[in-house]
């Protein structure tokens, strides 16, 4: 169940705003916090932003292919254009903290969460 809700909420977040471009994302949560995937072969790092507000991460940006405008193309699939995902995560982060890298066109996000969400453990002492 928890994964459908998951696959519902994506997207869900600014529709009049959704890229022409659709990108793969794989979100793995842990005690610590969020593991953010995405596939975005071609981007430059340049052309991302991404934001933390709250517990909802926003990843915008453009994919620039350039084409030949005089060139006959037989087929012209690679995409192009602007693209936008918003996931909702279900717990509190920290935004302060989250970290971000790209290599070869995988974007690696971390969101901690916050501090109060995290499991916390007890020393128990004997008397």
């Amino acid at each position: 169940m928890a994964r459908r809700h998951w696959m519902e909420r994506l997207n869900e977040e600014w529709p009049s705003e959704q890229g022409e471009v659709i990108f793969p994302v794989d979100v793995l949560a842990n005690e610590n916090g969020y593991t953010i995937t995405a596939l975005l072969p071609g981007v430059k790092a340049e052309d991302l932003n991404i934001q933390v507000v709250d517990n909802r991460v926003s990843i915008q940006g453009t994919l620039k292919i350039e084409r030949d405008e005089k060139a006959e193309y037989l087929l012209a699939e690679l995409p192009s254009g602007r693209f936008c995902k918003t996931i909702d995560l279900p717990e509190a982060v920290d935004s302060n903290k989250a970290e971000a890298s790209l290599k070869d066109g995988v974007l690696t996000l971390f969101v901690p969460k916050a501090e109060h969400v995290r499991p916390k453990t007890i020393k128990v002492t004997a008397r």
